[in-house]
């Protein structure tokens, strides 16, 4: 694909970056400050441009293993539970000292696998979210590994920061790991292995490409990053996947030079976010809403507020999907709601500033976010 592409995901505005254990820990050998550091510093450059960016950061269970002097990882999940107590403390120290040495506020966050899924904690940790990267502060996450239980975990970063990049709506998802990119063969055994440059994420000749495998330090491997790119790809999202180690890598990405391999998504994110939307999660209930708002909706593409719903129908809860009719009976849009069915009967009709008034709390201004709406 032109490289014009490349320089337009470049000046992208919402990035998510997930580093890997093997690159955060120096292959196993305790936390490289070296490097963060290096990261960071392209990180706060492109802060500084105005950019909103969100660590995914692997490293506590291989930190929590150097601090505890194990050589291998765990294979129990009380033990792996163990690791990741230990070493997030001092993961979490690296990131917020190398930030402050540019003046930069960062915050944790650990998810589990329940808080994408749950439709509310889905909106919760959204918000939080878009409120810290509004607050020009940068979110540095990763998996709540001490409380998930094994059915329930992410299985690996990669998959984590692409549900991240699903929340916020990023432009582009990198990777940075130990490899250049990903290959058509595994150049560890070929050396005649072939860098892919650009390919489509979901492309089922990816999988059979990447095969399978993983570090001693991680959990995943090329394949997880192949089926991370195509779940990046149901908002829109183009991956790419670096060499952590790469000079400047970041600031070279920003700039849009051919580095690593591209995975673009197959649609644009209004259609992606649409299907998903649409297709993904099942209506539950049904707001109708006055001439004035089918308008706003259908010419503006701006959020739905309480003033121009007229009636409810449904008993839907906070975060799940409803769909707006408009007053010709016409379903005009879909969205997640920011409020159950019982609270949104309570402030229709009413503009933002009354919500308090009438429900005694503010979730969200708006009924349903512009962007957790759709037009159908």
């Amino acid at each position: 694909m032109s490289s014009s592409f490349r320089e337009s995901l470049g000046r992208a505005r919402r990035w998510v970056v997930k580093i890997g254990s093997a690159m955060i820990t120096d292959g196993g050998r305790g936390l490289d400050a070296q490097a963060i550091g290096a990261w960071v510093e392209q990180v706060a450059e492109l802060h500084a441009q105005g950019r909103e960016l969100i660590l995914v950061s692997s490293g506590a269970v291989a930190e929590g293993m150097r601090r505890l002097g194990w050589a291998r990882r765990p294979d129990t999940l009380h033990e792996l539970q163990a690791a990741a107590a230990v070493g997030q403390m001092g993961l979490v120290q690296a990131w917020e000292a190398a930030f402050q040495r540019h003046g930069i506020r960062t915050a944790q966050i650990l998810l589990t696998h329940e808080d994408v899924v749950d439709r509310q904690r889905y909106l919760n940790a959204r918000g939080t979210l878009r409120t810290l990267t509004g607050l020009r502060v940068i979110p540095v996450v990763n998996e709540n590994d001490t409380v998930a239980f094994e059915e329930i975990r992410f299985g690996d970063n990669d998959t984590l920061g692409a549900l991240v990049a699903n929340l916020v709506e990023a432009e582009l998802y990198v990777i940075l790991t130990d490899q250049k990119g990903m290959y058509d063969r595994d150049p560890r055994q070929d050396p005649a292995a072939t860098l892919i440059d650009e390919a489509r994420a979901g492309d089922p000749a990816l999988e059979r490409m990447a095969g399978g495998g993983a570090g001693t330090l991680g959990r995943g491997g090329m394949l997880t990053k192949v089926r991370a790119a195509a779940k990046a790809a149901r908002s829109g999202t183009s991956t790419l996947m670096a060499w952590g180690r790469e000079p400047d890598v970041l600031r070279r990405i920003a700039l849009g030079e051919t580095i690593g391999t591209l995975l673009r998504p197959a649609q644009g994110p209004v259609a992606a976010r649409k299907q998903w939307l649409a297709v993904q999660l099942q209506v539950r209930g049904r707001v109708f809403i006055d001439a004035g708002a089918a308008r706003v909706l259908r010419e503006s593409g701006r959020s739905l507020l309480p003033v121009g719903v007229t009636r409810v129908e449904g008993d839907f809860v906070r975060g799940e999907l409803v769909a707006c009719v408009g007053p010709d009976g016409a379903e005009i849009a879909r969205g997640l709601v920011n409020y159950d069915a019982a609270a949104a009967a309570r402030i229709l009709g009413k503009s933002s500033a009354a919500i308090e008034a009438a429900l005694g709390y503010v979730d969200e201004p708006e009924l349903i976010h512009r962007d957790n709406l759709v037009l159908v």
